[in-house]
């Protein structure tokens, strides 16, 4: 199953309007936007600013939210955290 990476960051906005997302000694994550490269097993690239600010327990709320929506019970996903370059003051 193909998403658009549209669909995507409509429930990526969603969910990190319900719940926050983390942050440490000040910094907050900032996810920048979610695409779909793959659908064999359904693969999820995430641009944040600070990968090490996406903790695993955010990730798998993400993750949940995605497969409530999109009906992806029971199916393996893989998720791949990148940070994207350049100044995010």
């Amino acid at each position: 199953m193909r998403i658009s990476t549209g669909m995507l960051n409509d429930v990526l906005a969603y969910a990190t309007t319900r719940v926050q997302p983390p942050s440490d000694k000040g910094r907050r994550l900032k996810i920048y936007y979610m695409t779909q490269p793959s659908t064999k097993p359904p693969t999820f690239v995430t641009f944040v600013n600070r990968a090490d600010l996406f903790h695993f327990s955010y990730r798998r709320y993400i993750e949940n939210q995605i497969r409530a929506t999109f009906g992806l019970e029971g199916t393996p996903v893989r998720f791949i955290v990148r940070e994207r370059g350049g100044n995010d003051k």
